[in-house]
């Protein structure tokens, strides 16, 4: 049976401070390594906003989604969907949450999401159909939240320069009932196809996204590429 492959957690260079290559070059390489698509999950914070101080709100928005939109302008030309994502920092505590299914058009409605706490951030994700997962939450400097106001957990971070303590998200996750997710949390070139979800179901839409991770039809990926079960 034929399966597809897609992660869930990648930086761009135009966008993430922290990220090293371009849209371009992210989407070409794992198209290389096999992957049929990739969610681009750029660092949606308080201070990359203030960097575009003297801007209008659509002005910082288009700065956010340059490296989205390069790396989908190029999916579209070799075969690699790519889907918006964001991952947002949020205080009190701070910690980062991945969210799935988001759109543009919700961006610029809702300015400023580096506000909210993270009751809020859920109320408008169950009225806006996008989904809430914890990030790394047993990295150092981060901390696991009320299970309340998620939907899901990253339990398998692939980045090479953390130790995000994987087993203790996967932990938190299964004790709580919560979704699961896997991700590459991809800046650099070497921190290609390290994680990502696998599923028998072509994932082409937004829709389709989240219909696969609501439905719980699909395995993680190792940094070997081999699938472990959900």
């Amino acid at each position: 049976m034929t399966r597809f492959y897609y992660d869930t957690h990648v930086h761009t260079d135009e966008s993430s401070a922290c990220g090293r290559i371009p849209g371009r070059q992210a989407v070409r390489l794992y198209k290389a390594a096999g992957y049929d698509g990739i969610v681009i999950t750029d660092h949606y914070t308080r201070k990359y906003f203030r960097h575009c101080a003297g801007r209008t709100w659509e002005e910082k928005l288009d700065s956010f989604l340059a490296g989205y939109r390069e790396a989908r302008r190029e999916g579209e030309k070799i075969g690699l969907q790519v889907f918006l994502g964001a991952e947002l920092a949020l205080n009190n505590p701070y910690n980062d949450y991945l969210l799935m299914g988001i759109r543009e058009d919700f961006l610029r409605e809702y300015p400023k999401l580096y506000r909210l706490d993270l009751r809020d951030l859920y109320e408008l994700a169950e009225e806006h159909d996008f989904l809430v997962f914890q990030a790394h939450p047993f990295r150092p400097g981060f901390s696991p939240v009320d299970p309340a106001f998620l939907h899901g957990v990253e339990v398998f971070n692939g980045n090479p320069r953390h130790d995000s303590h994987n087993k203790l998200a996967r932990r938190f996750a299964e004790q709580n009932r919560l979704k699961i997710l896997s991700g590459s949390d991809f800046h650099m070139k070497e921190d290609a196809a390290r994680g990502g979800i696998t599923t028998t179901r072509r994932i082409e839409t937004p829709e389709d996204l989240l219909r696969v991770l609501k439905d719980g039809d699909y395995d993680l990926v190792t940094p070997s590429g081999r699938p472990f079960s959900t």
